[in-house]
């Protein structure tokens, strides 16, 4: 959120409240547009990291899909997006397959298995691929590294025939997180060196997401020109799918302090929203977010503060922010970047409702799209 933003626009929003502002997802996708139409690719939209359909509109203007790895969110991106789907999952139901298939223009395999149980069932037109594991990445966290030697993600070298089926177009990996195009030409080097043999035969290679193209200092000139030599050299199409910098940095989280509690010298502010429920990355990354009305340096400023979520999860919370001056029960705190891999990771745990969720318009106007009841945490269960 832009500090010049109206006091009077902001003292309208509701707390707690996700708000996307336009003018900034213009702005990124702009720069998208630019490395899209430059190195000659195709970049989609990654549902997983950010599914707010009523910004798709503005989306649809720049990227023509989306990539899905579930069965609601192909129907989100047909019916949102009115555009098949970039379809990858981990393991494929037999009884959604079919469907699947008709919200599908792409279709990629997780394994072998997965690929020879549900070949014969891809209708003639969808382009089939698999997806591999370079068994390298520059992702420091587990969790979040799906690259490792063991993991479930993907084929390595090893686990593949000496030629691919006959009908497989492509090949896919996601091995980057928030990454730079340094880490992306790593990544290549070793990807043509584990798969040389099988470039000569596909159409299409998936190059994931994890390409914070949009965040400053990204050397795009790198990107463009590492895409440039790949997709000359071994004349495939070449597609990205960066949800993340999509929404690097469009939106904020508007919270407010409802208790101040202080336990052997220790203040922590409670906020009316939660880390575990909606900023999941706060605790898995675990990821400092920015706050507009202070600094994540605990040292930065003179009074110190944890900030506390409201759920009964004792590890809902933040150590070590610092406030020029003492917070106070009403104050509002605004947690910056909170558009990508927030409202797509949320949960009712406690029965908590959702934050509601809205947008200030490029007109710089605050439009409320949607609040949560009661009726929201009953219907997801039974």
């Amino acid at each position: 959120m832009s500090r010049l933003l109206n006091q009077d626009i902001f003292e309208a929003i509701p707390s707690p409240c996700f708000v996307l502002e336009e003018e900034k997802l213009r702005r990124n996708l702009k720069k998208i547009d630019e490395v899209q139409k430059s190195a000659q690719i195709t970049i989609l939209l990654s549902l997983k990291g950010f599914a707010m359909w009523s910004s798709f509109s503005l989306i649809k203007s720049f990227l023509n899909t989306a990539s899905a790895s579930s069965m609601n969110e192909a129907k989100l991106c047909v019916e949102k997006l009115n555009e098949l789907s970039h379809t990858y999952a981990v393991g494929y139901r037999d009884d959604e397959f079919d469907e699947l298939m008709k919200l599908s223009s792409h279709v990629t395999f997780n394994s072998l298995n997965q690929y020879h149980k549900f070949n014969d069932q891809v209708p003639t037109g969808i382009s089939i691929g698999l997806r591999v594991n370079p068994e390298y990445s520059d992702v420091v966290v587990d969790l979040y590294n799906p690259a490792n030697p063991n993991s479930r993600l993907g084929l390595t070298s090893k686990s593949l025939p000496k030629s691919l089926p006959p009908n497989i177009e492509g090949l896919h990996f996601h091995v980057l997180c928030e990454s730079s195009a340094q880490a992306l030409v790593q990544v290549l080097k070793i990807f043509e060196k584990k798969f040389n043999k099988y470039l000569p035969n596909i159409k299409w290679i998936n190059l994931g997401g994890g390409h914070l193209i949009t965040n400053e200092g990204y050397d795009v000139e790198l990107l463009v020109n590492t895409l440039k030599y790949f997709k000359k050299t071994y004349q495939v199409e070449i597609i990205l799918e960066p949800s993340g910098a999509i929404a690097w940095r469009t939106g904020f989280l508007k919270t407010t302090i409802i208790d101040i509690v202080e336990n052997h010298g220790s203040l922590t502010a409670v906020i009316d929203a939660s880390f575990t429920c909606h900023m999941p990355d706060c605790l898995e990354m675990p990821y400092r977010p920015e706050i507009l009305e202070g600094s994540q340096d605990p040292k930065k400023y003179s009074f110190r503060y944890n900030l506390g979520g409201i759920s009964c999860l004792a590890g809902d919370f933040l150590e070590g922010y610092s406030f020029l001056k003492p917070l106070k029960i009403g104050d509002t705190l605004t947690f910056q970047d909170m558009m990508h891999y927030t409202m797509v990771k949320t949960t009712m745990f406690n029965g908590i409702n959702h934050p509601s969720i809205g947008v200030i318009r490029s007109d710089q106007k605050f439009e409320l799209l949607k609040v949560f009841s009661y009726r929201d945490y009953r219907d997801k269960l039974s």
